[in-house]
């Protein structure tokens, strides 16, 4: 998952690297790299008093910058004083939001967290108000009007600015417009309310070893779960406590009892806010034109409309139903064999467990014990070297001058191969009270070409939720970790090389539809016995490697279960569309009425009382974009052909550094579509998808809207 707090806006205040401390990382290459490029640690706030003056210090650099683009004569605008110096001062004056999204995100101070969330709310509120300055508005269209000659990015940077203006309403009478701007900036505190009911959302269940039956030794053994004499703690909140549960567990009591807890976190706070969140954006939508928030949303994505979206995921829940029932027979069957019920039905809380089951015992794949093979930081250092080899690139641990955590770690990435700093990422990845509970990349400092002509390197972060250590083991990764660290990794690759001229352009600041198909694409590489030789090992004995038929039946287990996967998926995203579908403006919603009947529609029965949609993080900042997963999943299946046709396959690095020229480093500063075509060597297909959901044949003649059968 990437996460950005404001598209348009795109970084933060920092501080340069002074010589002195660069002589730490390697002299040299700083004194060369100084002389086309800046990189930049971020001076952190630690104080909440400093994380309220540092917002309000960026936000009045920026006001006095967005005055002097107003004062402006009119008749003597230009190109640098206008547009480009609205995307200078929006991703200078974003670092302060970017930084205070990290610190609400990972602070262990709860004052931090709060102050950092207040401003966080201010800055959108302001970033909000942006586009309603009239004297702006006008500088630039009075730059425009004549129909300047641009070309490339520069054009690209202009019809687009003007597009969110159209956007944001400064084509409507003025009342409209205010209203348009009210509407906005209380979706945007709320948005924020959202994602704290989230993040807050603790649910500590206490189970006997008896109920957790069926559990591995070494989640009992695991810090914080054993909390009395026969009393373990199982947090809801917690993503992999969760996941080894539902997948383990032999009771389906506790299953259910899990995941009731689970999809009702957040429940008392957020189905309200939520409901007033679908308000707003169905009344912005309305105002500026749109019949409905998809439809808005789509726009600027790829599928430009919220019915090219929903015949695309419509078509493949019609395409994948004969496997995704087959699949879920074969799930009841071994649920009527457990139960002595031969009408047992699979419900939402026992798929993990009978899919994990299934893989078992008809491909003897044992999840638990591949953990074995996965040491997090062999994996880490795994995935480095191989990332290193394919992209040309090195990665080196430096020290932060300030930790917000202890086993935080920052590092360099360079380009061997000319000496050019690239940029710089943060690694937080063990899961803690108050901390963001998933997995995400987060932009910090984006790429961007300074006045100077020096270009600013990016600052990124990995937030992720990995099983910690124990005292006698090390932290073990399920596969589906490493999958996700593989994938969350090629998201800070494509912010970190990327070329693009303007931070609003600037690594994954792609279409929403498309920016998860990069990373996606990755996830390939962690189902190649090449690729996991390299450094899946026995901890216990190094000597062990995971094998080959072994990994054959992951790969075929992972296609008998695709149907339930992708179901699932599709759920997710029908449920998304539908909340923000046509609707009355006056008509209020109930967010959970409308999307828990989805859930059982297209994926298995569910627990009327749940509220999947109070805890489901997505729905701010990729509401109506869900969708883009599948979307971009065809993409990334058409895109990983290049890799499995090279020589040496997903180590290829001619593949490697193709992927970095045509997709990472050009950012959004083409179309999308050329850049993923420029990569292909030829036009889109559908069919690696369709391989990858295991259907064919007549399913074929189905293909996505907007993903042709041949080509977009």
């Amino acid at each position: 998952m990437k996460n950005s707090y404001l598209s348009i806006l795109s970084c933060l205040f920092v501080v340069d690297l002074s010589a002195a401390e660069m002589k730490t990382v390697d002299d040299s290459r700083a004194v060369a790299g100084k002389a086309t490029a800046v990189l930049t640690i971020p001076a952190w706030e630690q104080t909440p008093e400093a994380v309220d003056a540092a917002m309000r210090d960026a936000i009045a650099k920026a006001n006095k910058a967005l005055d002097q683009i107003g004062a402006q004569d009119l008749s003597q605008v230009t190109f640098k004083s206008t547009v480009v110096a609205l995307d200078d001062l929006t991703y200078e004056a974003s670092i302060a939001a970017n930084k205070a999204s990290i610190i609400k995100e990972t602070n262990t101070s709860e004052a931090m967290r709060t102050a950092a969330e207040n401003a966080v709310k201010v800055f959108q509120d302001w970033a909000v108000g942006i586009d309603y300055r009239e004297d702006v508005y006008k500088a630039i269209k009075a730059f425009a009007n004549p129909h300047p000659k641009l070309s490339g990015e520069d054009e690209k940077l202009l019809k687009e600015t003007l597009r969110d203006y159209r956007r944001a309403g400064l084509e409507l009478p003025p009342e409209k417009r205010k209203e348009v701007e009210d509407f906005r900036k209380q979706l945007a505190k709320l948005g924020t309310d959202f994602d704290t009911n989230i993040v807050n959302a603790k649910a500590p269940l206490v189970f006997t070893k008896a109920e957790l039956d069926g559990l591995p030794d070494s989640f009992f053994a695991s810090p914080g779960v054993k909390t009395g004499d026969d009393a373990y703690t199982v947090m809801a909140n917690v993503t992999w406590q969760y996941n080894t549960v539902e997948e383990n567990a032999r009771s389906e009591a506790t299953r259910k009892k899990l995941y009731v807890t689970r999809d009702s976190l957040a429940k008392d706070t957020n189905v309200s806010v939520l409901n007033q969140m679908l308000a707003l954006r169905n009344k912005i939508a309305l105002r500026l034109g749109y019949k409905s928030w998809d439809d808005y949303q789509t726009e600027i994505k790829m599928a430009k409309s919220g019915a090219g979206a929903k015949k695309y995921i419509d078509d493949l829940v019609t395409g994948i139903q004969p496997k995704f029932a087959a699949e879920v027979s074969a799930l009841q069957k071994m649920k009527a064999v457990d139960t002595k019920d031969p009408n047992a039905k699979i419900d939402v809380w026992d798929w993990r467990y009978y899919d994990n089951q299934l893989v078992k015992q008809k491909y003897a794949v044992d999840k638990e014990a591949l953990r074995n093979f996965f040491p997090f930081q062999k994996v880490l250092d795994g995935m480095f070297n191989i990332y290193q080899s394919i992209f040309g690139l090195k990665f080196e641990k430096i020290t932060a001058p300030y930790k917000w955590i202890d086993d935080l770690q920052l590092y360099l990435v360079t380009d061997p191969a000319t000496g050019e700093q690239l940029g710089l990422f943060y690694l937080d990845m063990f899961p803690r009270e108050g901390k963001f509970n998933h997995f995400a990349e987060f932009e910090i400092i984006g790429g961007k070409l300074l006045p100077d002509r020096k270009y600013q390197r990016p600052t990124v972060a990995l937030l992720c939720n990995f099983p910690p250590p124990s005292a006698d083991k090390p932290s073990l990764m399920t596969h589906t970790d490493v999958e996700t660290l593989f994938h969350e990794f090629g998201h800070a690759l494509h912010t970190i090389t990327t070329r693009a001229k303007y931070g609003r352009f600037s690594g994954t600041h792609v279409p929403g539809d498309f920016v998860e198909a990069p990373s996606q694409m990755l996830q390939n590489w962690v189902w190649d016995k090449k690729v996991l030789d390299a450094f899946a090992a026995d901890y216990r004995d190094p000597s062990k490697k995971i094998p080959a038929e072994t990994i054959q039946k992951m790969n075929d287990a992972k296609l008998a279960t695709a149907g339930v996967f992708y179901r699932r998926q599709f759920a997710f995203a029908s449920l998304d569309l539908a909340l923000h579908n046509a609707h009355p403006e006056n008509a209020p919603y109930d967010c959970v009425a409308i999307s828990n009947p989805v859930l059982e529609k297209i994926f298995l029965p569910i627990d009327p009382s749940t509220t999947f949609v109070s805890y489901f993080g997505h729905l701010n900042g990729y509401d109506a974009g869900y969708y883009g997963y599948a979307w971009a999943d065809a993409i990334a299946a058409d895109m990983a052909t290049v890799f499995e046709k090279a020589r040496d396959r997903y180590l290829d690095k001619q593949a490697g550094m193709k992927l970095r020229h045509e997709i990472y480093e050009p950012g959004d500063s083409r179309d999308a579509t050329v850049s993923i075509e420029k990569f292909l060597g030829r036009k889109q297909s559908v069919h690696p998808f369709l391989k990858k959901l295991g259907i064919g044949g007549e399913e074929k003649k189905k293909a996505p809207a907007g993903l042709s059968q041949e080509s977009r």
